[in-house]
């Protein structure tokens, strides 16, 4: 006697070993291609982005810096001469920290330059972008607060 649901049981084991023989090379090649393809249109905006990204912070870390040095001002009488002296100093009416760590690199991971008195205000702080040199465009360009 035949038995039908034993047939089916079969049949379907045997879809079941074809599924599981994997992807051809043909297949796996065009896939790696697709994915090429697709990370070669998505990534330089991604990379661009995270540019703009860099320089926003350096913007948002000078103006932390840029208070923290007014608070100083306003305790002591003058700004400092060096950025170190918001983490810690001798001076009598020094009421600080005035920033909660150390005072942070630039995202390019170069020191932020500050100059008392400035050029172009009391007192200038500056990142010279992703090259840390004077000058650049783009991404290079300086940032002055």
């Amino acid at each position: 006697m035949f038995n039908l649901y034993r047939a089916g049981k079969v049949q379907s084991e045997r879809k079941n070993q074809d599924a599981i023989k994997g992807f051809t090379l043909i297949e796996l090649l065009i896939v790696m291609v697709i994915l090429g393809l697709l990370a070669s249109l998505v990534a330089p905006q991604m990379f661009g982005k995270v540019g703009g990204a860099k320089q926003k912070t350096a913007q948002t870390q000078m103006e932390m810096l840029s208070t923290a040095l007014d608070m100083y001002r306003l305790d002591i009488g003058s700004y400092p001469s060096d950025l170190s002296e918001l983490t810690e100093s001798n001076l009598a009416a020094w009421e600080g920290p005035y920033l909660p760590k150390n005072v942070p690199d630039d995202p390019w991971g170069n020191r932020y330059q500050y100059k008392y008195p400035g050029d172009n205000a009391e007192f200038d702080l500056i990142s010279y972008g992703s090259d840390g040199q004077e000058g650049g465009e783009g991404e290079a360009s300086d940032i002055i607060r």
